[in-house]
């Protein structure tokens, strides 16, 4: 059976089992929710085991094969500009799916009242006192962290990336027996490490299930009924940023079948919908990508250990509108000024609050201080905030790959999405091997 259909019929066999048992059940006198915790634990802290050596050694063999200084800045020029197109344009669909839908509107009235503040809304804003816009400065200084060690430990991934970055630039121009000695190392460690990550990916099944039958198993499915407006706005907005306007780039542009590439990243997508982390993630992005999508380890490796860390469609649209519809609880009559100023900071904040804890929720608490609400407001929409994650998080993974995609068509890369799934893992491995041999030339 292909890997995507098991995470699908374990994801069906999660939420089964999970409505069936309660947070007190148990099972031979051991607390069943512990279990579903233990065996989900165990998987992500195995896909987060590889991040650090997989990013480090990914950047640095794609930056040994990008070619001259002008290949280099010519694809890092069109990363950033595709990765933010599409989250200004994710932000957009938010603003336009909420204003539309209305749900802090209900009847006619502002909507406050009748949803009620979470229960735990103390604890949560006691998570995140003291951080706000001024953490954004922290992001320069954890591009140079002190400490690699401390920062990988950390999961501070943004030093490890520029460090990388540099890395693998300066190596580029060491043409003697010790830089390219160097070079076989790196390589020769990356195709371990994601041997070690094909292991890995083999539990995904088990894994899925355990996550999200603890997940139904805490909030149940009747989680979402008292906020089931803003819970479809949500889910409708992304809808359209994921499946309207993401494939008609690859349609457009990179002139591909966005059905081959969403059959390509169904595993990758189902694994980050359960896990809720693009970091946890981003060992089998990169599998998909390269083995299933048919991108060369060159562009692959340059775009996707970024875009996890700074590309975020789905949470910058996730945090529009849920600002939006509590400022429609409350009663606010936004003008077009504030909504842009809102669409501004929904982007700023996607990108500038990504690695730091609780990162949507601080990015919301920003922008409601911007438009003058509380931060008690926040606990409107924390019910459903836990399923909303799965969601913007595959819609995370989702953008990165697409970006990957029209970034490596943009380079004349033929043969992306051009074979079927089955046989991409050897298309793939034949172009790295080309990409291998020309780097030689290019030394």
């Amino acid at each position: 059976m292909k890997l995507h259909h098991q995470i699908f019929i374990a994801m069906l066999a999660g939420a089964l089992v999970g409505s069936l048992t309660a947070e007190t059940s148990t099972l031979f006198g051991v607390p069943v929710l512990a279990g579903y915790d233990l065996v989900g634990s165990l998987f992500i802290n195995g896909l987060k085991m590889v991040v650090v050596p997989l990013i480090v050694t990914a950047i640095i063999n794609g930056m040994t094969s990008v070619g001259d200084g002008q290949n280099l800045g010519r694809m890092g020029l069109k990363t950033v500009a595709l990765y933010m197109t599409t989250t200004v344009v994710a932000v957009l669909i938010g603003l336009l799916t909420v204003n539309l839908f209305s749900p802090g509107v209900i009847d006619g009235q502002p909507a406050r009242d009748l949803l009620g503040l979470a229960s735990d809304t103390e604890a949560v804003l006691a998570g995140i006192e003291g951080r706000g816009a001024g953490d954004f400065t922290q992001i320069l200084m954890q591009m140079l962290p002190p400490n690699l060690i401390a920062a990988a430990a950390d999961g501070q991934m943004l030093g490890l990336i520029v460090f990388a970055l540099l890395f693998g630039y300066f190596l580029r121009t060491e043409r003697n027996d010790a830089g390219r000695s160097l070079r076989d190392l790196i390589e020769g460690i990356y195709q371990v490490v994601m041997k070690i990550t094909m292991l890995v990916i083999r539990f995904t099944p088990l894994g899925v299930f355990a996550l999200i039958a603890a997940t139904v198993t805490r909030t149940g499915l009747d989680a979402i009924e008292p906020l089931a407006w803003f819970f479809a706005s949500v889910v409708v907005a992304l809808t359209l940023h994921a499946f309207v306007f993401m494939p008609a780039l690859v349609f457009f542009l990179a002139r591909r079948s966005p059905l081959r590439h969403i059959q390509a990243m169904t595993p990758a997508l189902l694994t980050a919908f359960s896990s809720a982390s693009s970091a946890a993630t981003l060992p089998l992005t990169m599998e998909c990508v390269q083995n299933r999508a048919g991108v060369s380890q060159r562009s692959s490796s340059f775009v996707l250990p970024l875009g996890a860390t700074v590309n975020m469609d789905g949470t910058a649209l996730y945090e529009c509108v849920a600002a939006m519809f509590i400022a429609q609880a409350y009663g606010m009559d936004l003008s077009l000024a504030t909504q842009f100023m809102i669409v501004i900071t929904a982007v700023l904040t996607s990108i500038g609050v990504a690695s730091i804890p609780a990162a949507s929720l601080v990015a919301i608490t920003v922008i409601l201080a911007a438009i003058g609400l509380p931060a008690e407001a926040i606990g409107l929409i924390l019910v459903t905030d836990r399923l909303l994650d799965m969601f913007r998080t595959a819609v995370n993974v989702w953008g990165d790959s697409v970006v990957t995609v029209l970034l490596a068509r943009s380079e004349g890369e033929e043969q992306v999405l051009q074979r079927p799934v089955a046989d991409a893992e050897r298309a793939a491995q034949a172009v790295n091997a080309h990409a291998a041999g020309q780097d030689q030339t290019d030394r």
